[in-house]
């Protein structure tokens, strides 16, 4: 079992080799019986003990669709088999349900408009969307010689009667933060696995 792990899922941790080997390999034991023995064979490091959060967490929506956070990962989410690239993800606020990715070459007005209407005809109208203050999302010029202050995105979405809050600080928007860290890790081994080398079309969740 740890020669498969070392030869096809090094990389991989616990939780996530445990699967592959159930799923592709037939293998029958515990997640904790193999996070053991990855870590006796020098294969897994357990994670050191999480440092006291210095910002308190903001208290989530309590229902489903009513904030969603959005926010670009720009990552080597093909490793070497393909350029550098971004992908769009949508969490909802209340579950931490991923509801919609997408990959896109860049983080663009154009990109969040396509990627918001294929959520908004899977999902419907969230009442607000969460995002960073990227220049698709705020007019960040501290004196703009004149508008309104509004980018097309924002725009937009005042057309669509969905508000948009913009997050003052990394944390207070985790969901999508820790939704990035665990595709990172979780989907680049998938995409590999799969042999996937492409960005186009969405990725279904």
């Amino acid at each position: 079992m740890l020669t498969l792990v070392r030869e096809r899922y090094g990389d991989f941790g616990p939780t996530l080799a445990h699967e592959k080997l159930t799923a592709l390999h037939g293998v029958r034991v515990s997640v904790e019986t193999l996070r053991q023995w990855m870590t006796a064979d020098g294969l897994w490091a357990p994670h050191a003990s999480r440092a006291a959060r210095i910002h308190p967490p903001r208290r989530r929506r309590p229902c489903l669709g009513e904030l969603v956070q959005i926010d670009g990962g720009d990552h080597e989410w093909f490793e070497a088999r393909a350029p550098r690239c971004v992908l769009l993800v949508y969490v909802d606020d209340a579950t931490s349900r991923l509801m919609h990715m997408r990959f896109v070459p860049s983080e663009s007005t154009f990109d969040y408009f396509e990627s918001t209407r294929q959520y908004i005809e899977e999902h419907g109208k969230p009442v607000a969307f969460y995002s960073d203050k990227a220049g698709v999302f705020r007019v960040n010029a501290k004196s703009p010689r004149a508008g309104d202050r509004m980018t097309q995105f924002t725009r937009a979405l005042e057309e669509l009667n969905v508000d948009l809050i913009c997050a003052s600080s990394p944390q207070a928007k985790g969901r999508v933060e820790r939704a990035h860290q665990t595709l990172q890790d979780r989907l680049v081994k998938e995409l590999r696995l799969h042999g996937i080398s492409t960005i186009e079309g969405p990725i279904s969740s």
